[in-house]
């Protein structure tokens, strides 16, 4: 096996059990606030809330990180602190468990920035569309692992804590994978087109490209609907069909719009038709979900929901890649803000439409507000193609 591909399975897995383990926590939050005496939902949602945070500020930051500590370290040092956030489940205090699910969620915001230097050092522009696809459901994957083994591992080991220390043990083992296999390179790298002596690309370089926040505005929408569906959607009775069967659906049907998106993006070199238009028909789909009283068509609308949800996102992660110039220590800086950018718009729209339930008292206006926002992505088109060269607008593969 190539030494390329040991490098993207160690990432990519480092990424889903680090997802695993919040989800996991989330899913035991019951038992987790029992043991540690604390009542309340609100209470019971501070550890994740901790992570969502840790991730707004950690993306931010990652780039400061990686110049600083090198490459190597740099993922490594991310892959400690998910580790170094299994000490909280020996407190016996609830804060200090949320404190350690903060510091595991700053080594998540990390590692997710490095996947775009990495793969852009190691693997070519035609690979990239594959990789970057693989690693766009790295956290569906772990999402899957804790449906499928969290409710097995608490009736195997009797204890939330036995849990989230084997989840934590098999990312120490990719740590140290890491430190055998990696290297340090350069984040000049290889530049596509450019100077690569230009002088390097810092995060107040980062905020002056109206590009480094278009996207991520557009990709808000799109993740503002998918944690919706798990996280809004089964608390709305009114549609056709029980939302979990809804939120299952458009999950599987994600991993399929995934392979799609893949092909789609080694096949067309332009990106932002892509994007914008799988946002209209996601939200056109959407829509009908949440609105059509036949069960069948519900059905069908969440398949295709789902699956046009995660078509253009293989193309969102590829794109920075693309443009002139761009070097890993660039792409860093790139999908640092994309993240966080990303992050920061969810959480308010995902507060909006909690704030428009309580005052209406009818949480289908929430999901009206789910199906509306998405349509950000037709900011693709103002843009971007004002910098028609240099955003994956014209033919011949590299913008």
């Amino acid at each position: 096996m190539k030494k390329k591909s040991v490098i993207e399975a160690v990432i990519f897995l480092t990424y889903a059990l680090f997802a695993f383990s919040w989800v996991a926590g989330s899913m035991l939050s019951k038992e987790i606030t029992r043991d540690f005496g604390v009542e309340g939902v609100t209470a019971a949602t501070w550890s994740t809330n901790a992570i969502t945070i840790a991730k707004v500020i950690g993306n931010l930051i990652a780039a400061w990180f990686l110049i600083r500590l090198k490459p190597k370290k740099a993922f490594a040092f991310a892959s400690f602190l998910i580790v170094a956030g299994v000490f909280g489940v020996w407190s016996g205090s609830y804060p200090v468990y949320v404190f350690s699910r903060l510091i595991m969620g700053f080594g998540g915001a990390f590692v997710i920035v490095y996947f775009g230097p990495i793969v852009m050092t190691y693997f070519t522009p035609e690979e990239r569309p594959l990789v970057n696809g693989i690693n766009s459901i790295a956290f569906n994957t772990g999402n899957l692992l804790s449906l499928l083994f969290t409710g097995s591992l608490f009736a195997a080991l009797g204890s939330w804590r036995s849990v989230i220390v084997v989840i934590a043990s098999a990312s120490l083992v990719l740590l140290v994978a890491w430190l055998i296999v990696s290297e340090d390179f350069s984040l000049e790298g290889k530049v596509q087109r450019g100077d690569p002596s230009a002088k390097p690309y810092g995060l107040s370089d980062g905020v002056k490209e109206p590009f480094n926040w278009i996207l991520p505005l557009c990709y808000s929408g799109i993740l503002f609907a998918y944690i919706a569906v798990f996280a809004l959607f089964p608390h709305i009775p009114t549609f056709a069909v029980p939302a979990r069967y809804l939120s299952a659906l458009m999950i599987s049907s994600g991993m399929m719009g995934t392979v799609a998106g893949i092909v789609a993006a080694k096949k067309y070199p332009l990106r932002v038709p892509l994007i914008r238009y799988s946002g209209l028909i996601m939200t056109a789909f959407i829509a009908l979900m949440i609105l059509t009283s036949h069960q069948y068509l519900a059905y069908l609308s969440a398949f295709l929901a789902g699956f046009f949800m995660f078509l253009p996102v293989t193309a969102m992660m590829t794109l920075p890649q693309e443009l002139p110039g761009m070097t890993p220590g660039h792409v860093t800086v790139v999908f640092g803000m994309f993240w966080s950018i990303a992050y920061v718009v969810e959480t308010i729209c995902m507060y909006c439409a909690s704030v428009l339930v309580d005052m209406t008292g009818d949480p289908f206006k929430a999901a009206l507000l789910v199906q509306r926002v998405p349509g950000v992505v037709f900011l693709a088109r103002d843009g971007t193609e004002t910098h028609a060269g240099r955003f994956g607008l014209r033919e011949g593969g590299d913008a």
